[in-house]
């Protein structure tokens, strides 16, 4: 299992510094963005646009994620611990006993396969 940790990427010290306007400006209009084993513990991440993002083994013990649309992203791995989640829409991938496991427990988000 991969450690959460700090990248070396403008747009993840944006995310860090939780300046999302910044963030939601400067991100490009196409193509994944690459923010996997990050480190988002205790941030405050309402309102970023997460489309295309890749949280692959991210970390996001306490975060805010309440109202974002993860739809379109990858959480493959991701721990939710203790995350706010109200409003969040969640890959289809994932079932609500996947996240609620990962909120309470702290483990590991599994995607179902088709």
């Amino acid at each position: 299992m991969t450690q959460p940790r700090q990248l070396d990427n403008p747009l993840y010290r944006l995310i860090r510094n939780e300046d999302i306007k910044d963030f939601n400006a400067q991100k490009a209009k196409d193509g994944p963005i690459d923010l996997c084993n990050g480190d988002f513990r205790g941030l405050d991440l309402r309102n970023l646009d997460v489309s295309r993002v890749l949280f692959t083994d991210a970390y996001f013990r306490g975060a805010d994620l309440r109202g974002l649309d993860l739809r379109d992203t990858c959480m493959r791995g991701a721990s939710l611990a203790h995350a706010q989640i109200s409003g969040a829409y969640f890959p289809e991938e994932l079932s609500a006993d996947e996240i609620l496991m990962s909120m309470n427990f702290g483990t590991r988000l599994r995607y179902r396969t088709k």
